[in-house]
């Protein structure tokens, strides 16, 4: 499919992720077969435009792929001007964020919050598109199917975006009401498809390469999104391009090769946060990695005292080395359900 003039390389994405989907996940999870990834979201303040967070996540040096950047506010000129300048950070793309619950997001009209006011949420498309066109820019939106249950707006707004120029749109089949709870639904995601021309992603509990096949067949969605499933399995992306493309399932990665990915990920991490805040930030990563694993439990409490970058990468090395010993390939992963109760002890 196409975003504007660029062609990606399959239809599996990364969802964007606030503190999750910095560049060296984005550059991990592209290298391992999403053929799309967005950034976290970047505030449209422009008090916080030069602030350490904020340069942080507009940093896509070395990136691959097309770089995408997802912006977040409730002031149609102040998102304007966020555009721009991520489009001189290096910006291909601009996403507008009308899908994250978060209650600090939401709580100043942001986010997801949008979606109550249709008007405002429009009027910020629209000033957004009329800054990048010029610069031959898409726009891109990702949203809910709502507030609530009892106001589902989304094929509303989703025409309403496609009429100002919005170039393809991202549904997570949840209310902001629901947050991550419950089951994602995919009536209201076939709905937006059925209404708009535009591409249309479906985002929501996609977990196996068998989930993203169901999903893409009964929204008849142009792509998936995936984003709590990659967390510390970003193969899962090579995975489903494979089955999608095949029919037929990769086994999990080797032992070894999960290792090697998982001490990458950490030099990169590194390099982007240095050792005192990279350190620490990079421990959810690793225990998400570790979190099915036998003896994933006991090295994640270990590891969370460990505040030296040398000393992580060593634990994490020796850790994946013992399990080398008991067996050549991980394990078959964790179903949603399991993973969220995992997630509980983290």
């Amino acid at each position: 499919m196409n975003i504007g003039p660029y062609l990606l390389p399959n239809e599996v994405f990364l969802a964007p992720m606030a503190g999750i989907t910095d560049r060296p996940f984005r550059t991990l999870c592209k290298r391992l077969g999403a053929g799309y990834a967005v950034s976290e979201m970047i505030t449209s303040r422009p008090d916080l435009q030069d602030s350490l967070k904020t340069t942080r996540r507009a940093d896509h040096t070395g990136e691959s792929g097309v770089i995408a950047v997802q912006i977040a506010g409730t002031d149609p000129q102040m998102m304007a001007d966020a555009a721009r300048a991520n489009i001189d950070r290096g910006a291909q793309i601009i996403d507008i964020n009308m899908g994250c619950p978060a209650k600090k997001v939401c709580n100043t009209w942001a986010g997801s919050a949008l979606m109550q006011d249709e008007r405002l949420a429009i009027d910020i498309v629209a000033a957004v598109v009329t800054a990048c066109e010029p610069r031959g820019v898409p726009v891109t939106l990702k949203m809910r199917t709502g507030w609530c249950q009892a106001h589902k707006n989304a094929a509303v707004l989703a025409l309403a975006a496609q009429d100002a120029g919005v170039q393809m749109l991202a549904v997570h089949g949840r209310t902001r009401e629901q947050g991550y709870k419950g089951q994602a639904e995919y009536d209201t995601i076939a709905a937006v498809k059925a209404a708009v021309r535009i591409p249309v992603v479906a985002n929501g509990d996609i977990d196996s390469p068998q989930k993203a096949r169901d999903v893409l067949a009964a929204t008849g969605a142009d792509a998936v999104m995936i984003g709590r499933a990659a967390q510390g399995r970003p193969w899962i992306f090579r995975e489903v391009v494979h089955f999608l493309d095949t029919g037929t399932l990769l086994a999990p990665p080797l032992v070894a090769e999960a290792k090697q990915i998982v001490l990458g990920h950490l030099q990169e991490h590194y390099a982007l946060y240095g050792e005192w805040t990279g350190v620490r930030s990079a421990r959810k990563h690793v225990g998400w990695a570790v979190r099915a694993l036998p003896g994933g439990d006991a090295f994640r409490a270990r590891m969370n005292l460990i505040d030296d970058a040398q000393a992580q990468t060593q634990a994490v090395a020796d850790f994946f080395d013992v399990l080398h010993q008991r067996m050549d390939r991980l394990p078959e992963p964790l179903a949603q359900q399991e993973r969220n109760d995992v997630e509980t002890t983290l």
